[in-house]
């Protein structure tokens, strides 16, 4: 992998940094939980010695991450089903913008996808809120991830020079280096259920370049993941109600990684993951024909529309719309008297959050899973 110095801050490992990466996990304190995880039929020995043998972050690609994401299929996700790899070229590097739902999960389960499909997988964003410990980061390069800065603390002069930096770090790694990219549309998960690109990721993303053009030689292909059981679904719904009912929300340390463990533990039930339509040269054209302040929406929208359109719902999704909205029309169209019995069992642990507002926290709950079917049926009709 060939990138400028300006860049060495941010990129993922070198192969020749593999090795002692590789010690360091080996030598971490978390390395017995995360060897017995990965390679339960191993003893902790053997496992040290696999990674001994790590060279290449390929190698811990298809020797390491490709089990660690099968143990979390095998532990938690009931049915895991792909579909739009045929919209992929071999050979062509992507730009793949996905809804975001989990923090790791939403890429993770992307790589094993495209290594089953006899792909080069991909490099991944990865906020620098996760780079907690020398261990997260050792994971987190050797396994393609590379840093971007989240907003919060940076002036705005800064963020910008950050932004142009990414925009011209992810535009180089695709036309330069010839390696797929994956970014999350928004920044942070989904809370609301509502998935929506922010604009601000398209005017990122169009920074390093001029014209429509500098969107078409991204070839951007948006990415649908959705989950029957929404991961940390009652922690988002927290968090929502927390910053309504006080007006702000500060996240404890080490909360990031918290959520991340979650969402690898926690019953996900079925998974579907769809690699939508890349975005064509057509259709941006026609977007920068908006006047100039709306043509980063107009894309945005493009990408939502496909991504809508492709989340697959579950019977939870018709469940809580009917639930929120005091009606029963999807009821035996949509779930059955069995599944309505799951979901509102499921719903009860809300209590134990103690919320002076348990209704507040019910319908911030119940928007998580049912905003998906307001989004998808317009965008379906527009097909």
């Amino acid at each position: 992998m060939k990138m400028l110095s300006k860049y060495e801050g941010m990129r993922p490992y070198r192969d020749s940094e593999i090795p002692v990466a590789m010690k360091r996990i080996a030598e971490s304190e978390a390395f017995p939980f995360l060897a017995s995880f990965t390679f339960p039929d191993r003893s902790l020995d053997e496992v040290k010695a696999l990674l001994g043998r790590i060279r290449t972050c390929r190698d811990f690609q298809v020797e390491v991450m490709w089990y660690v994401n099968d143990q979390i299929k095998k532990r938690s996700i009931s049915d895991f089903k792909v579909s739009g790899v045929n919209w992929l070229e071999k050979g062509r590097p992507y730009l793949f913008v996905s809804n975001h739902r989990d923090i790791m999960l939403d890429a993770s389960l992307l790589q094993n996808v495209l290594y089953d499909n006899d792909m080069p997988t991909c490099q991944i964003t990865f906020g620098s809120n996760l780079m907690s410990s020398q261990l997260v980061v050792d994971v987190g390069r050797a396994n393609k991830m590379f840093r971007v800065e989240r907003p919060g603390k940076l002036s705005m002069k800064a963020f910008y020079e950050k932004s142009l930096l990414l925009s011209n770090y992810i535009r180089d790694t695709l036309t330069v280096n010839g390696e797929s990219v994956w970014i999350a549309q928004r920044n942070g998960r989904t809370k609301d259920g509502d998935d929506r690109t922010d604009q601000g990721l398209v005017r990122m993303l169009a920074m390093s370049a001029e014209g429509p053009g500098s969107l078409v030689d991204l070839n951007i292909v948006p990415i649908a993941i959705s989950y029957e059981w929404e991961p940390c679904d009652f922690m988002k719904a927290w968090e929502v109600y927390l910053r309504m009912t006080h007006g702000d929300y500060v996240k404890k340390p080490g909360e990031d990684m918290e959520s991340v463990l979650s969402g690898i533990r926690s019953f996900k039930g079925e998974v579907n993951l769809c690699i939508c339509k890349p975005i064509m040269e057509e259709e941006v054209a026609k977007a920068w024909q908006s006047p100039k302040g709306m043509r980063a929406r107009a894309v945005a929208d493009i990408m939502d529309m496909r991504i809508h359109g492709a989340y697959v719902l579950t019977p939870n999704n018709f469940i809580a719309h009917d639930l929120l909205h005091g009606v029963r029309r999807w009821a035996g169209l949509e779930y059955d008297e069995g599944e309505e019995a799951d979901f509102m069992a499921h719903l009860k642990h809300l209590a134990d959050f103690k919320p002076e507002n348990p209704e507040l926290l019910k319908n911030i709950y119940l928007g998580i899973y049912a905003k998906p079917v307001d989004n998808h049926i317009p965008a379906i009709a527009q097909k």
